[in-house]
């Protein structure tokens, strides 16, 4: 299960992340999210655990605890809208 965690200090780190969360049982995966020009932190995270079970109690457990100064925001992470436009522009062709 896939988990959002929002309000993540810009100085936590990867391994800060997966410590807190292996708590809560088996993470698969962190990624925290830079900005793709700069490379810095945009002060959100994604958490991947093996079961439901174990996401949901890590849910429970962290959402509101702090970490590097920060109260964190974690949530069951929602999966994007897809878009079925990704021309740029307002969905027309030109004809020639």
């Amino acid at each position: 299960m896939n988990i959002y965690i929002g309000n993540v200090s810009f100085d936590t780190t990867e391994d800060q992340l997966r410590q807190a969360f292996t708590a809560y049982g088996e993470v698969s995966t962190v990624n925290i999210i830079t900005d793709k020009y700069s490379g810095e932190p945009r002060g959100f995270a994604f958490v991947e655990m093996a079961t439901k079970g174990e996401a949901i109690a890590a849910i429970s457990g962290l959402n509101g605890q702090e970490l590097d100064g920060r109260a964190l925001n974690v949530n069951e992470a929602k999966p994007r809208p897809q878009s079925g436009n990704r021309s740029g522009g307002n969905g027309y062709r030109k004809t020639y």
